[in-house]
């Protein structure tokens, strides 16, 4: 994810409106910040979910994988 992608994002959810001031790029330097801990912790939740398929009898690991990842969205 980079800068670009991230400010997009506090745009889309309306969060940027709050660091339109003039400390608008400490701003985005926390917000960089706070999304990378998001995405980190989202990767260590998907990979809990392969090694859980790592240890169980599906044969089709890459499909159930996949579905269980996109699943999480709603789980929350």
């Amino acid at each position: 994810m980079i800068r670009d992608d991230i400010i997009l994002m506090a745009d889309a959810s309306g969060l940027s409106w709050y660091g339109m001031g003039r400390d608008r790029e400490k701003f985005i330097y926390y917000l960089e910040a706070f999304a990378k801990l998001i995405a980190a912790a989202e990767r260590e939740a998907c990979a809990k979910v392969a090694e859980e398929y790592a240890t169980g009898e599906s044969h089709d690991y890459s499909e159930n994988i996949a579905e269980e990842i996109r699943a999480r969205g709603e789980k929350a």
